[in-house]
């Protein structure tokens, strides 16, 4: 099973951009830190790099700024491309199908007044559920 759920802030505005055959792909990169410190007691950061297709995309172009929230799920897909100068590039991302806007860039995400927003895919159904928590 290839899933992952990321919760990160947005290091730029997402791009968004169409494809010739009409399909709208919207490409961001989140910044997620990490569970733990290092040895030297600093909390670390990694970058990953997000890509949402269709109505998400548009969506996520939308209500999405530098330093927004989010929370984005999907698999990762790793692909790889020879560069000009003839090395081999290797590139890993998030193809999200799912993108939960938690908050919006200048907002406090503690904030209990902070907008949520989801999109999901056509094909899925939401599942509601009270929670025992």
């Amino acid at each position: 099973m290839n899933r992952c759920v990321l919760i990160g802030n947005l290091t730029r505005d997402p791009e968004l951009k169409t494809t010739t055959s009409g399909k709208s792909v919207c490409n961001f990169t989140i910044a997620v830190g990490r569970r733990f410190s290092s040895p030297s007691g600093e909390r670390e950061t990694d970058f990953i790099p997000v890509v949402v297709w269709n109505k998400q995309a548009e969506n996520a172009a939308k209500y999405l700024r530098k330093g927004s929230q989010c929370c984005v799920a999907g698999a990762i897909q790793t692909r790889n491309y020879e560069a000009k100068d003839g090395s081999r590039r290797y590139i890993t991302e998030i193809i999200a199908d799912e993108v939960q806007f938690l908050s919006r860039a200048g907002e406090s995400s503690k904030s209990s007044e902070s907008t949520s927003s989801s999109t999901t895919p056509e094909d899925m159904q939401e599942i509601n559920e009270d929670l025992p928590f």
